[in-house]
């Protein structure tokens, strides 16, 4: 087209038409692939009901939810983008046959007024064009970007994974409330009671929430009986570790009014036989109440022994700041849980739950079980 631009001072319609015909081809045909693939993946689904069995439901589960929509999306959308470059390219075409009209007329213009008259013939085709290659492009993108999933926004993807996995979203939010608990404890220890209280009920949701998902307990039977200690055994591993010492402590409180509370009933219905089963359930229930907030408020007061020893030279303000190290920890990979998909971030996290579980959680449920222990005993 350089015989044009020379004659016009630019070129009105620019573009190849013959790489745009190949792109079509090349769009055309990745369609038809596309479209082939969507009919395959829909006949294995409808073709695989004999086989049973959990792998063949998740076989089936992972063909039949988004794969066949994606596919049957992009193949929308790139049969779309193939008929609009078709046109384009007729269009073009077109363009390019006036624009070598008009550069002709130039070429041979005896006057400057025929010249100026075949300029002004090529600038309107030159808006024509460029308003044509913008319609174009837009459709262009518009398909583009239906090919492949949107990725879903933050609450979104959170929503998913605790839809998900509710065993782990139960470890988070325990671990969350927890590290608060910790934090409100050193301004108001009755309130923190409270909300560690909450965080011990959550741990016991988890934990049982996690032995009853076969995918939980797979990685840690296989370590066992297989030896594979693989990186789904480690997190499997913390996680139980975890949530066995978040419930231990709660259990340990309950089971001290449960048994103060039954004391007292029992002494309630001996001193007074003729009263009703009522009146000794009431007083079993307040003797429960003030027996679990005392023993809870008493183990509260119990901190880390390896904490506490590691730090015994210093003041109390330095020994509740590091106290709160663990439970801080725990809030952040809990909030990570919820972050992109990151192998080296679950990884980091997993190994830095291991080692707060191990020199923290552990040890403060064994000493804190066994203040409450010391309680139940006669």
């Amino acid at each position: 087209m350089g015989e044009t631009a020379a004659s016009l001072g630019f070129d009105p319609a620019p573009g190849n038409p013959a790489a745009v015909l190949a792109l079509t081809k090349k769009l055309s045909a990745s369609a038809a692939s596309l479209g082939e693939a969507s009919r395959v993946v829909k006949a294995l689904v409808s073709h695989s009901s004999s086989w049973q069995g959990e792998a063949a439901t998740a076989f089936r589960a992972s063909l039949s939810q988004d794969l066949p929509r994606y596919l049957g999306s992009a193949h929308t959308s790139l049969a779309e983008a193939a008929r609009r470059l078709t046109q384009w390219h007729d269009t073009l075409v077109a363009h390019r046959a006036l624009a070598a009209r008009y550069a002709s007329q130039a070429a041979a213009a005896k006057t400057p007024e025929a010249l100026a008259d075949a300029r002004r013939l090529a600038r309107e085709l030159a808006a024509e064009h460029g308003a044509a290659a913008r319609r174009v492009a837009h459709t262009l993108n518009t398909a583009a970007d239906r090919l492949a999933p949107k990725e879903p926004g933050f609450l979104a993807s959170t929503w998913h994974k605790i839809v998900d996995d509710p065993g782990d979203a139960l470890s988070n939010a325990s671990a969350i409330l927890g590290a608060i608990g910790a934090a409100v404890a050193l301004a108001c220890p009755p309130a923190g009671l409270a909300v560690m209280l909450v965080a011990g009920g959550l741990s016991l949701a988890a934990l049982t929430t996690h032995l009853a998902d076969p995918k939980f307990r797979k990685p840690l039977i296989d370590g066992a009986t297989k030896g594979e200690f693989d990186a789904d055994f480690w997190k499997s591993g913390v996680t139980l570790l975890g949530d066995t010492a978040g419930t231990v402590p709660g259990l340990a409180v309950v089971a001290s009014g449960a048994k103060a509370g039954t004391a007292a009933a029992r002494a309630a219905m001996v001193a007074a036989p003729e009263a009703s089963a009522l009146s000794s359930l009431s007083t079993g229930g307040t003797a429960f109440r003030s027996t679990t907030w005392s023993t809870g408020l008493a183990i509260q007061q119990v901190e880390n022994p390896l904490i506490t020893w590691a730090v015994r030279t210093t003041n109390p303000v330095v020994r509740n700041s590091v106290n709160l190290v663990p439970p801080a920890m725990g809030f952040a990979t809990a909030v990570l849980d919820y972050g992109p998909e990151n192998d080296t971030v679950e990884h980091a996290s997993t190994a830095a739950d291991g080692v707060r579980s191990t020199a923290d959680d552990t040890p403060s449920a064994f000493a804190k079980s066994k203040q409450a222990w010391s309680v139940m005993r006669p």
